[in-house]
């Protein structure tokens, strides 16, 4: 069976992979196990539910920033060829209105509900937009970093890369008042953890949680690789990201038809969590918007509908990602080689036959 994408007729002349101890973060394929672990939320709430709005505008592919070339991701008609050293107008626009009119719709709503977001600012973006980060923090909630430019990161050398992210901590610094708790890439690199782990320590600023995970619905521990010889290493705090309850479905050809598909899928992810949680195993979930997405009146109404429904429930704990990150390293502090205490991670650096030990092998 042909894989369905172009790789070069001569595969022998690629660079094999090579793993490297700093850079590399080992896979965990067995996470919590089948008990899964209760994050205790605040007032014993059943789930947590991270609202995060992911602000780009401005800071996209465009000649007019210095790139050679268009985006072509995540707006209306995505896909297609980009323009080469050639303005794309349309696409310029359309993230034009998630700034100028998208954004204040997300803000009114939540603000309305006092339901307290995670901004994945975007450097640039506010840069462009200052008032966003303002408005946010004015309000009460969390602005995150999404890196400085929403660029493609796979190919930059480490170097520029953690230029970018010095650039980032330090513009949203300025604007915002402090350097952002907790980073989420989205078109990270291979090496980007750890660059963000590494700048954030040079700079002496703490970094309390990352985001760039998809592998659970529960936070976790992870060991860095750059700390492996220190004597009181520090650990990564993973609050696990979501593409499933996520807004770009409407940008991309096997996602959401319609404002009803996005309301469908979200409260049923929701309904399942809340109902493990009043099972006796608390999760938390993440509903993720764009201003130039949902931000449009049609599919704005979904999500109005949806924050309708979450009010209405008991015991839910709408919460910041920052928040989230603080109870649990409150309450689960790090210990090297665990998921959380008492949580040993399994030893599968190379994903071979990997087992945790706190639980039996089976038979």
């Amino acid at each position: 069976m042909s894989t369905p994408y172009d790789l070069p007729s001569d595969t022998s002349k690629i660079k094999a992979f090579e793993w490297d101890d700093h850079y590399d973060f080992p896979r965990d394929l067995v996470g919590y196990g089948e008990q899964s672990f209760n994050p205790q939320w605040p007032g014993g709430a059943k789930i947590a539910v991270s609202f995060v709005i992911n602000y780009e505008e401005g800071a996209e592919n465009c000649v007019l920033n210095g790139d050679m070339h268009s985006e072509t991701h995540l707006w209306e008609a995505p896909g297609g060829s980009p323009k080469v050293q050639e303005r794309a107008v349309n696409i310029e626009s359309e993230y034009d209105y998630g700034a100028r009119a998208g954004v204040w719709r997300l803000f009114r709503l939540f603000n309305k509900y006092n339901y307290k977001y995670t901004l994945y600012a975007v450097g640039k973006a506010i840069e462009d937009n200052p008032a966003v980060g303002i408005s946010s923090v004015k309000n009460g909630h969390d602005v995150a970093s999404h890196a400085y430019r929403w660029i493609d990161y796979a190919d930059m050398p480490a170097e520029k890369e953690k230029e970018y992210i010095k650039k980032e901590i330090q513009t949203i610094q300025k604007i915002c008042g402090t350097p952002p708790k907790g980073w989420y890439y989205g078109r990270l690199s291979s090496r980007s953890q750890a660059l963000v782990w590494d700048v954030y320590k040079e700079m002496g600023i703490p970094l309390l949680w990352d985001s760039d995970s998809y592998a659970d619905d529960l936070p976790y521990w992870v060991d860095v690789p750059a700390e492996k010889n220190e004597a009181k290493p520090e650990g990564m705090l993973m609050i696990p990201y979501s593409y499933d309850c996520n807004d770009y479905k409407f940008n991309v050809p096997t996602g959401f038809g319609s404002p009803t598909d996005f309301y469908d899928h979200v409260k049923g992810a929701f309904d399942t969590l809340y109902e493990e949680g009043e099972e006796g195993s608390p999760k938390m979930m993440t509903i993720a918007t764009h201003c130039r997405c949902i931000g449009k009146p049609a599919r704005f109404q979904a999500l109005k509908k949806l924050v309708e429904y979450i009010a209405s429930k008991e015991g839910v704990w709408v919460a910041t990602r920052t928040q989230i990150a603080e109870h649990f390293r409150e309450k689960f502090p790090y210990q090297p080689g665990h998921l959380a205490p008492g949580i040993k991670r399994t030893e599968a650096p190379n994903t071979v036959n990997g087992w945790p030990s706190h639980k039996d092998v089976p038979v």
